[in-house]
């Protein structure tokens, strides 16, 4: 039997967005006496977040990047020749992507050549960039 409340309804279509989500917009939609056009627009704009964060966060885990420090905790006083500004330009613009252009980090063992790399890839998969760790044996 189908539901009369429809933010049910809704959820039986396949919106993802949370229930009470849902239930917030139509309280809202009516005390602000939106619009039909208005009052439409705003739960695909939810979905269409929700569904945009839940890819991106699969899109992560698949990555298989594994646990590191984030960029901003990275300690550049360890690696002493390390090119920052390089680095931060790579990372920002993620140019070496759309040029089709390889980044070769090289260097002694223990100076966060990894972590770099698993931080690129992190900013690539937001902007659709498919990321895969390849773990060596």
């Amino acid at each position: 039997m189908p539901s009369d409340d429809v933010t049910d309804q809704l959820r039986q279509l396949g919106f993802r967005t949370s229930v009470s989500a849902l239930r917030a917009l139509i309280e809202h939609a009516t005390h602000s006496r939106l619009g039909p056009t208005e009052t439409c627009e705003k739960p695909v704009e939810m979905e269409r977040r929700e569904r945009e964060a839940r890819n991106l966060a699969t899109r992560t885990r698949q990555a298989t990047l594994g646990k590191f420090t984030s960029i901003d905790r990275f300690d550049w006083n360890h690696p002493s020749k390390i090119n920052r500004a390089l680095y931060e330009q790579l990372h920002s613009t993620l140019d070496f992507i759309e040029q089709g252009e390889n980044v070769l980090l090289r260097g002694p063992s223990g100076v966060g050549k990894t972590t770099l790399a698993q931080n690129l890839g992190l900013a690539a998969i937001p902007g659709g960039g498919r990321v895969r760790r390849i773990k060596r044996f």
